[in-house]
């Protein structure tokens, strides 16, 4: 698996957007969105199955974020809306390949095998 970079993280008030990229996105794999907060531990926030339409989201974001794939920038982006200052932390990428993100480990980050750097979100009240 290629380096994964992120881009796009920055500072926005409480209610606002932002929009996450990652890139390469593999085909065929699960490529995934962690968070971590100062403090606490890396939690998985989104996954997309880059080979179809499988998506997974943990309930604190549902309905506020989603995890796509540009299939022409060969990347994946998290749509980032209503963001509250406890979305502040740094946004990782991951991605596994040849795996549908099913099974019910994909919010597992040993499941991963690449990884990025991280980018920060910082919501301001």
């Amino acid at each position: 698996v290629q380096p994964l970079v992120e881009s796009g993280g920055g500072s926005v008030q409480a209610g606002g957007s932002l929009r996450l990229s990652c890139a390469p996105a593999g085909y065929m794999y699960c490529m995934a969105w962690f968070r971590e907060a100062p403090g606490k531990e890396r939690e998985a926030v989104a996954a997309i199955y880059t080979g179809g339409s499988i998506t997974f989201y943990t309930d604190s974001v549902k309905g506020r974020f989603t995890i796509s794939v540009d299939n022409a920038k060969s990347s994946i982006a998290l749509q980032m809306n209503s963001l509250r200052p406890d979305d502040t932390a740094t946004y990782y990428c991951a991605a596994h390949p040849r795996w549908d993100c099913t099974g019910g480990v994909w919010d597992r980050r040993v499941q991963y095998s690449s990884w990025g750097r991280g980018t920060q979100v910082t919501v301001s009240s």
